[in-house]
């Protein structure tokens, strides 16, 4: 028998204005290219993993766009929102796990903005230098219901979701074509 893994990341966003919850955006991002092999170096191969992880904004200023092979140093697809008050990106501080699935939900990641500027989406990588093009970059992508507008000031909750869950189950066995005397016997 054999089973696949389906790697996947559920983002929650809150923008906060003044104490009030003025939109919400929920979507799932692409794990890229770059994240599945950090997994697979960290767990099988070099046992080094990442020990901290940060979210970065999507800037929304256009409309963008992403690739399985994306990675901080070439992403030509979209840019970084840097239009907020902290010096670095925030930490993102998982609980538990359990079931095969992590979250940020009991310390969720925290943007104050300073400019009015518009935000995509988000992404986790491992470097936290705010305007950073190095580290590996683990998911990407956008709101699904567009992007939103922030102004100074506002807080973005972000929460992340990480989850490896068991895809269809298979048996393992392969189809054998046989050829006996011209006749396909599956």
């Amino acid at each position: 028998m054999s089973e696949q893994v389906i790697l996947s990341s559920h983002w929650t966003v809150e923008c906060v204005r003044a104490g009030a919850l003025v939109w919400l955006a929920e979507y799932d991002n692409l794990v890229v290219t770059a994240g599945r092999n950090k997994i697979l170096d960290a767990v099988f191969k070099s046992g080094l993993a990442t020990p901290t992880w940060y979210v970065g904004l999507v800037d929304g200023a256009s409309t963008p766009t992403f690739a399985a092979a994306d990675t901080m140093s070439s992403h030509a697809g979209w840019t970084s929102n840097t239009a907020f008050s902290q010096t670095v990106r925030p930490t993102f501080v998982p609980g538990t796990v359990s079931a095969g699935a992590l979250d940020n939900s009991a310390s969720k990641a925290s943007f104050t903005m300073n400019a009015g500027a518009t935000i995509a989406g988000c992404f986790l990588v491992d470097s936290d230098t705010k305007t950073g093009t190095t580290g590996t970059l683990y998911a990407v992508g956008t709101f699904t219901g567009g992007s939103q507008a922030v102004v100074s000031l506002d807080v973005l909750n972000v929460t992340v979701s990480l989850t490896v869950a068991a895809a269809a189950a298979s048996t393992g066995f392969m189809p054998i074509k046989e050829e006996v005397f011209g006749v396909y016997h599956p």
